[in-house]
């Protein structure tokens, strides 16, 4: 399995030494080994390596088709997996809605205060007023107890079934456009239509995330299928690069939520 290194960047590394200690614990002990939530591109990883061994598979669950954050069930073939495995808990937030509003950033904010991990958490469901998020089952008691505002709004859980959940949005728009390299600062500056000098504020700022992780350096190169998130300008996903226009320029696609 060393071959697998040289796919993934050396900053994922270390995720892959994770997922080879979890492969190796369900081929000693023959049971299956459920991790926390995972983001799109650590399953992408964690699906590489298991597709190494023999009589070894994987399986993600959100809690909802479509879920972003997924836990996965890493399992030998013998064993049928089922929606049940992954021990998820759905939370639905009660708040008082004719006086105040709550936002994706105040309630992950919130959550992460009570000093627990982002693993724990899977995705933050929006409709209009109505909020929900996902955890693990192992720790609805404790945020049940504990969580009783987000920010300053007095808030109540109410625990939903998950066929309860709040649809998920995953429709990406593409648009085609060029551009010189695919340095991170540059590809921000495009996707969002703001300064060269800006994306580079924004990248040193910490407020740039390429697949789920901060990245400072504006020199970062940018690779196809990367998901590109700025603070306070939204997620782009980057599509095909269709090769080079006659000045040189990378002919390449990214994608919008709609």
């Amino acid at each position: 399995m060393e071959g697998i290194y040289q796919h993934f960047r050396a900053e994922e590394h270390s995720f892959i030494d994770v997922a080879l200690e979890w492969i190796l614990q369900v081929e000693d002990q023959y049971t299956p080994r459920l991790t926390d939530f995972l983001d799109p591109r650590q399953r992408l990883i964690l699906e590489s390596v298991v597709g190494g061994y023999d009589h070894m598979k994987v399986k993600f669950w959100g809690g909802v088709a479509h879920a972003e954050r997924r836990r996965a069930l890493i399992y030998p073939d013998y064993y049928e997996p089922t929606d049940t495995d992954f021990q998820i808990t759905l939370f639905d937030i009660r708040y008082p809605v004719k006086f105040t509003t709550l936002s994706h950033q105040t309630i992950l904010g919130t959550v992460m205060s009570l000093g627990m991990k982002r693993d724990i958490f899977g995705d933050i469901l929006t409709e209009n007023e109505l909020w929900q998020f996902f955890v693990m089952s192992e720790m609805k008691e404790y945020i049940s107890l504990q969580l009783d505002k987000i920010g300053k709004v007095n808030i109540m859980l109410e625990e939903l079934s998950l066929d309860q959940a709040l649809p998920v949005r995953t429709d990406w728009e593409y648009v085609g456009t060029t551009i010189t390299s695919l340095r991170l600062d540059l590809v921000v500056a495009t996707a969002h239509n703001i300064s060269r000098q800006k994306a580079k504020q924004l990248v040193q700022g910490k407020l740039v995330k390429v697949n789920w992780k901060t990245v400072e350096n504006p020199d970062f190169e940018c690779e196809e299928l990367d998901i590109i998130s700025a603070r306070g300008y939204g997620r782009v996903k980057l599509g095909e690069i269709n090769g080079h226009t006659k000045k040189d320029k990378i002919r390449m696609e990214i994608g919008y939520l709609r």
